[in-house]
């Protein structure tokens, strides 16, 4: 029998709390190593219990969004989606999103522990816009899908999108191509729960089921930050690499924290970034929001944990938000300079070279 699209292969751990209206940030436990083997070497679907999906509707939703995110959700057409962040009026990020439409909705996914606090402050400043934010997340199903996973996928959409955050659409529900990771495919699907439900033992019999813990590495080497409770309001968009990664435009009007980002920008102040790295350790001593500390100045951090998951050959993968000249040379440490060494690797994608 197919479980439900609620549950886990195993519970979550709770790692910290997080605001009083939101869920706390959960960690899974480690993935066996079947569950690595099949989304590298054949195709994997995984339900995504670690998002919620708000919806925004009315006649003056996008432009509502538009006014308070970091992209653009005004022009946002039909067959796209786009990363976004919400900042604070000091330009820190409060949460991160994928942005897309669904018909008139414009729908945002985004770490289901921040959810309740992120729509909550976003409805104070709707005022008198005909807009709407309404929590979507127990209507629909989020399902994650990496490797060999096309096939699978063409007997439940008729069309299969090629670029990255190119979507389609279907009565099951939206279809998005987002980055690869680790030379494997990745799709999310996100659809009305009774349709998805309805398709999962026929998708079981193709593909296997995973932990979602296996998404959460897999977004993380594809170079892809995720802001979650431990780390809100740390971190300036280009500081977890938005502006590479589409997540900013710079064209468009005031939102808030708009200043503070722009400028960060155009006076060639970006100073640190995010980088992948590698760790020994597991998910109980490696978490978002932990320091980290340079050899060569052990008296203060040096960057932050952003997003950590467990990787296939051991120790946690790690996106770091860090000094540019931590990673010159000498070494950086977890917790205190005498702590676990990271190991840097390379990201996927190209970073700008600052001034």
């Amino acid at each position: 029998m197919t479980a439900p699209l609620d549950s886990a292969p195993a519970a979550p751990v709770t790692a910290s709390a997080a605001s009083s209206t939101s869920p706390a940030s959960v960690q899974f436990p480690r993935p066996d190593a079947a569950d690595f083997d099949a989304v590298l070497t054949r195709g994997a679907f995984m339900p995504l219990t670690q998002f919620g999906v708000i919806d925004a509707n009315g006649d003056d939703a996008a432009t509502f969004l538009h006014s308070q995110l970091t992209s653009d959700t005004q022009h946002l057409d039909a067959a796209n989606a786009r990363l976004s962040g919400y900042c604070s009026p000091k330009g820190r990020l409060l949460a991160s999103f994928l942005t897309w439409r669904c018909g008139e909705t414009v729908r945002l996914l985004v770490s289901r522990d921040i959810q309740a606090a992120v729509q909550k402050r976003l409805s104070m400043f709707i005022l008198r816009a005909k807009a709407k934010l309404t929590d979507a997340t127990l209507e629909l199903a989020v399902i994650g899908l990496a490797g060999d996973v096309r096939p699978a996928l063409s007997h439940i959409f008729d069309a299969i999108p090629d670029g990255v955050h190119v979507k389609v659409d279907g009565p099951v529900g939206s279809l998005i191509h987002v980055p690869d990771a680790a030379g494997r495919l990745r799709y999310l699907w996100v659809g009305p729960k009774a349709e998805v439900e309805a398709r999962l033992p026929a998708l079981e019999a193709k593909l296997a089921r995973v932990s979602p813990a296996v998404w959460d590495w897999l977004d993380i080497r594809a170079g892809e930050p995720r802001i979650t409770q431990p780390v809100v309001e740390q971190f300036v968009p280009q500081m977890v690499n938005f502006d590479v990664l589409g997540g900013v435009n710079f064209r468009k009007g005031c939102y808030p924290g708009q200043e503070v980002v722009a400028r960060s920008q155009y006076r060639g102040t970006i100073k640190r970034r995010t980088s992948l790295a590698n760790v020994a350790g597991e998910l109980a001593t490696v978490a978002p929001g932990a320091e980290l500390f340079h050899s060569d100045d052990p008296g203060q951090p040096c960057g932050m944990v952003v997003n950590a998951a467990s990787a296939p050959e051991g120790g946690v993968d790690v996106l770091i938000e860090i000094k540019l000249a931590a990673l010159e040379g000498g070494s950086v440490h977890l917790g205190a300079a005498d702590g676990p060494a990271l190991t840097i690797l390379p990201l996927p994608y190209s970073l700008p070279t600052e001034v």
